[in-house]
């Protein structure tokens, strides 16, 4: 008579956790190999990368940050216009405000003038309006420290120098009276309160 073969029930449980182990084996060995290629590629193009990254970010020419919108063209044509000049009551919002109604643009009539951009990692443009809300602004000049105020301020941003570096247009001040004055403006200076960016729109 012959016997039969008795069946081990471990066997097919340490073959398959043979084969378990291998395959995590494999699986690892390819997870840190890729992620050596990805070092190595880093390694190589990161200083031809980085370079035109940094320059970009400085010079606030990210990719489209050279083509100003059209309706903040019908702006800047406005506020060239009205330099040294007058424009409604001479209050800061009245710049704003007939520009804005200068090319027709929808906006509440109030303090939000269109789409509010954030300076940190968007294009800005000239003719972008800059609202202030209980901001206060210290910067030296001619070895003189100064210090501006701002409990509700509006300007135009005349002229984009740098990542939050402007010259601005407004009115109402204390260095071109109700008419209308370019000075300029670094974001790193404003030490308390709040400015929102905003673009027009139609």
């Amino acid at each position: 008579m012959k016997r039969g073969r008795k069946r081990n029930s471990n066997c097919g449980e340490k073959e398959d956790g043979n084969h378990l182990v291998i395959y995590h084996l494999k699986t690892k060995s390819m997870k840190n190999s890729f992620i050596i290629l990805t070092l190595v590629i880093g390694f190589i193009f990161y200083p031809l990368i980085y370079p035109l990254c940094k320059t970009s970010l400085l010079n606030n020419t990210t990719v489209g940050c050279d083509s100003i919108p059209e309706l903040n063209k019908q702006v800047i044509d406005f506020v060239k216009s009205k330099i040294s000049k007058k424009v409604g009551r001479g209050e800061c919002w009245d710049l704003a405000s007939e520009a804005l109604k200068s090319i027709d643009a929808h906006w509440d009539g109030r303090y939000k003038f269109g789409k509010e951009i954030f300076f940190q990692t968007e294009c800005i443009f000239p003719d972008d309006i800059i609202q202030f809300t209980g901001a206060r602004v210290v910067y030296k000049k001619d070895n003189m420290t100064y210090k501006e105020k701002m409990s509700r301020h509006t300007a135009i941003i005349y002229e984009v120098k740098g990542k939050g570096n402007y010259i601005i247009a407004h009115q109402n001040t204390y260095f071109s009276g109700r008419k209308v004055g370019l000075s300029p403006l670094d974001l790193g200076n404003v030490t308390k309160g709040q400015f929102n960016i905003y673009r027009p729109v139609k």
